[in-house]
């Protein structure tokens, strides 16, 4: 860890007071680690935006599996981009609906458009990608 810099910032106190209620809620310890946790959401979204930083993300998916063909095409599209799925969770949740996460590397242009040819795959009932740094700041 770098030096420690001391700030001030100037906010509206019933800005503040929410604020002080989301750290309550999420559990944070004070001020400080809240902000420097909002700072590095939004220095990860800048990295994700940018399209060329190298990213991790998930796409979880929820499909019927007794669809036509629609367990085959996943399979393929994840086989179409192997070096970019790096690791694949399929839960049965009952008779007919399954859940799917995979875990994609590369660049956050790339993780988004394979994640958009998954959920496009007529069938998918319900899908979303979150990405994040494949090198979080650790400060």
């Amino acid at each position: 860890m770098g030096d420690i810099t001391r700030f001030g910032i100037s906010i509206d106190s019933d800005l503040l007071a929410s604020f002080d209620r989301l750290l309550v809620q999420k559990g944070y310890q004070n001020r400080s680690e809240a902000i420097r946790d909002l700072i590095r959401a939004a220095i990860v979204e800048e990295k994700t935006d940018a399209g060329h930083e190298q990213m991790v993300g998930t796409v979880t998916m929820v499909y019927n599996h007794h669809v036509r063909d629609l367990a085959d095409k996943l399979t393929e599209h994840q086989h179409q981009h192997h070096t970019q799925v790096i690791s694949a969770l399929h839960v049965h949740l009952d008779a007919h609906n399954c859940l799917e996460v995979l875990v994609l590397k590369g660049s956050s242009a790339e993780i988004n458009r394979i994640a958009d040819e998954l959920l496009g795959v007529k069938g998918v009932k319900h899908g979303k990608l979150f990405v994040t740094s494949a090198t979080p700041e650790q400060h």
